[in-house]
């Protein structure tokens, strides 16, 4: 029996309690076994000046999740060339842990409007499920991928927190320790980021 992993890409800059409910709800209300934390190195969408070293962004990931047995960072990408492509990324988990696991992506439904868009998407569909989550967001999700066999909507909460949010705000001074694990919190207070 394969182990069902969820794979739960970003940027992490920083983790935020909207993460972790999202992950933790995934785990614990669909079918998945596992969520790991796939700390992006470089997105194809994202400027690399606003990121902190991948070190810091994972060790962040770390803090959060370890308490959590089902939620796991993931480092996978620091090695893999860059920008990072989710499909590379796929084919690599693939080869490196073969039979023992079964990869879906979590992704929010504004992710899921540019899905199209994506570096081999329909491949990406063939072998790999997709989660879900509500996302407020502008567009439409295009037909295709509305009623998709390999395309599950999870009822996880909307969060509506966003990591741009918490660095510009804390840059102002405002207190935005609620918004955050207490761990990653110490961590980023203590190393004076995002100041």
């Amino acid at each position: 029996m394969k182990n069902k992993i969820g794979l739960y890409f970003g940027t992490f800059n920083p983790i935020h309690i909207g993460h972790l409910v999202i992950a933790n709800h995934m785990v614990e209300f669909s079918d998945l076994d596992e969520v790991w934390f796939v700390v992006t190195p470089q997105s194809p969408f994202k400027t690399k000046k606003s990121l902190l070293d991948d070190h810091h962004r994972y060790q962040m990931v770390f803090e959060a999740t370890k308490d959590y047995p089902k939620l796991k960072p993931s480092k996978i990408e620091f090695d893999l060339p860059q920008p990072n492509y989710t499909i590379n990324t796929l084919v690599h988990l693939g080869e490196k842990y073969g039979t023992a696991h079964q990869f879906s992506l979590i992704m929010g439904s504004d992710n899921l409007k540019s899905f199209h868009k994506w570096k081999n998407y329909e491949t990406i569909l063939e072998n790999h499920s997709l989660y879900v989550y509500p996302r407020i967001s502008e567009g439409e999700i295009e037909h295709r991928f509305k009623d998709h066999a390999k395309i599950q909507k999870v009822a996880a909460p909307i969060m509506e927190i966003s990591s741009t949010f918490i660095r510009k705000q804390h840059k102002a001074g405002k207190d935005i320790r609620a918004m955050l694990p207490d761990p990653v919190w110490i961590y980023m207070d203590g190393m004076n980021f995002y100041r």
